[in-house]
């Protein structure tokens, strides 16, 4: 298949590497298919150990000059490179539609977040102070902020775009260089993206992009290469563990975006259409494949035979398909083999006495594909309580009082993102801070953007993406002690 774009030249296959599009040394690639047909896209280079230490040198050399550079330099290429995202998000959405999976319109939405991060950080960028420090009058002390060196970044499939723009923006915004290995299911939104940042102007070895099926070997080196002072993580919580444990032997900070289980609460007083909506767009979203995504929803006796009808009304609206189809709603999940580790919490939840309100079973479009599922008569004991389910399922709890909800939200190790639903001004204080979560969405869903603190607690993580807190992890704060000032 091939990908008809406005531009071709975006649809890259190489690794990128120093400023160089190149091979892997062995000359191995990889297949990329989209979920949605299985027809195979691309064959792209499949780099491993080598290339990456390459990518890493050059990004320390590029360095040098980058960080020297003032800051509204920095900001004005960093600014060349947001309008180019923007000038081709047709080309960018079609990509990533193409390789992941959503919806056109979620992917066009996706390139314009995205781009967000970038705009949103050159200006940043800008505004890194420092502090005086009052002493004795013979001395003063000055503390600075400096760039904390190379940065290794490994992104997911589910955001192929944002999530790289979350954390090369910042980084390079302070003046670091990125060496990023995107996730195997979809490295032609990353290559895209780098194409973009190479025409808008960064140099030769700041940012460079190694795509490979050997994550181990890339990984790997990432973490054991004393260059690199920083890894930056968003993916699953037992491999960000590992990443955290290898990166002790050189002692490089880490940020760490994790696993989730996200609850939607929804008190009796809530305004129940509102609280279906967004229940609704929390859940579903990309096809259920969203850390932040509702996992459980939990909802007061008195109206939960309500919301269950109306919830499940609105689900029987989606229309699921091929998302570069103007018609579809919902696309596929990314492979069968996710498809099918939904399917097995679907089974076990039923077998242990939950029942099917809607969905429940593979999708009849292909392989990847899984039916938007509503469950109810769960309880906590069952899997879909306990695990990420990643997919388009949908759990209803039933509680009975405010301190059960707040207790069954936060009986879990995962902490990234909670919402809850209440008309009560005192509700929304009392259960916002009672509740252990990074992030918290009080009658809203849609609650992030690049000017929030993005990121979590306990085992979802350590460290925040976006707002002004996102450029605190690429930057080492020194202390400079100036004496004899009496004389």
């Amino acid at each position: 298949m091939t990908i008809k774009l406005k531009d071709s030249s975006l649809l890259k296959t190489q690794a990128f590497v120093d400023g160089q599009w190149v091979d892997a040394d062995s000359g191995e690639t990889f297949a990329v298919t989209n979920p949605a047909t299985g027809e195979h896209l691309a064959n792209v280079a499949s780099v491993g150990a080598a290339e990456t230490r390459r990518a890493i040198a050059a990004g320390e050399r590029a360095m040098t000059a980058w960080k020297a550079l003032p800051p509204k330099t920095r900001c004005d290429l960093l600014e060349n490179w947001y309008q180019l995202i923007i000038e081709n998000t047709e080309d960018l959405a079609l990509i990533m539609t193409t390789e992941q999976g959503k919806t056109l319109a979620e992917s066009r939405g996706e390139v314009g977040y995205g781009a967000s991060f970038i705009k949103w950080f050159a200006e940043e960028g800008k505004r890194i102070y420092g502090d005086i420090i009052p002493g004795a009058s013979d001395r003063r002390g000055v503390v600075v902020k400096q760039p904390i060196g190379v940065v290794a970044a490994i992104t997911p499939w589910n955001f192929p775009n944002a999530m790289i723009t979350r954390k090369a923006g910042p980084a390079l915004a302070v003046g670091c260089a990125v060496v990023l290995k995107p996730a195997a299911e979809t490295p032609l939104s990353a290559l895209a993206l780098v194409e973009l940042a190479n025409r808008a102007g960064l140099p030769a070895g700041l940012f460079s992009v190694l795509p490979g099926m050997d994550a181990p070997a890339i990984g790997g080196e990432m973490t054991s290469n004393p260059t690199v002072k920083k890894v930056t993580f968003t993916g699953s919580t037992p491999v960000g563990k590992l990443l955290m444990k290898q990166c002790a032997d050189t002692v490089k900070r880490t940020s760490m975006e994790l696993g989730g289980n996200a609850p939607v609460i929804i008190f009796d007083d809530a305004d129940l259409d509102l609280a279906v909506t967004g229940a609704v767009a929390a859940k579903y979203r990309n096809s259920g494949q969203t850390c932040i995504c509702a996992n459980r929803l939990l909802v007061q006796e008195g109206i939960y035979d309500s919301f269950v009808e109306k919830f499940a009304a609105a689900v029987n609206e989606f229309r699921i398909g091929n998302g570069l189809e103007g018609t579809t709603t919902h696309g596929p999940v990314i492979t069968e083999k996710a498809a099918a580790e939904i399917h097995a919490k679907v089974q076990s939840a039923v077998a242990e006495g939950a029942t099917v309100v809607t969905g429940g079973q593979p999708g009849e479009q292909g392989g990847c594909f899984y039916q938007p599922t509503i469950l109810t008569d769960v309880n906590d004991s069952m899997r879909v309580f306990r695990e990420e389910i990643f997919g388009p399922v949908a759990p209803v709890f039933k509680f009975s009082t405010e301190a059960e909800a707040i207790a069954m939200a936060n009986d879990t190790e995962f902490g990234l993102a909670a919402y809850f639903y209440t008309e009560s001004m005192g509700r929304s204080w009392r259960v916002a801070e009672a509740i252990d979560y990074g992030m918290v969405g009080v009658n809203e869903t849609a609650i992030s953007s690049e000017v929030i603190p993005f990121g979590g607690v306990k085992e979802s993580g350590q460290g925040r993406e976006g707002s002004k807190y996102g450029l605190d992890d690429y930057l080492e704060t020194k202390y400079i002690c100036i004496g004899g000032l009496n004389r």
